[in-house]
């Protein structure tokens, strides 16, 4: 028994809360290169540790909630906005 939990933590990658760039693109379901030029942007939150980026995976979530919520902010019909109107030329 216990040998089949340990080969089934084997299908199941960890997740640390420290990343590196290629768990952290697993993670956020993006591509290295992308998230290399987010974290070199400071578009996302991330440090360098030496030469190399790192992300926690705390500081990930935080901000995809806010990234989330930001993106709910702008589609949500303001109902005290007025339509505009169109000028009669």
């Amino acid at each position: 028994m216990r040998n089949s939990a340990a080969r089934s933590n084997l299908l199941v990658p960890e997740i640390r809360e420290v990343m590196d760039i290629r768990q952290a693109s697993d993670y956020l379901g993006i591509s290295p290169d992308t998230l290399y030029k987010y974290a070199s942007e400071g578009f996302i939150p991330a440090f360098k540790l030496g030469n190399r980026w790192r992300f926690k995976r705390s500081r990930l979530d935080e901000w995809m909630d806010r990234q989330s919520d930001q993106h709910t902010a702008e589609t949500e019909p303001d109902t005290h906005q007025k339509k505009p109107v169109r000028s009669a030329i």
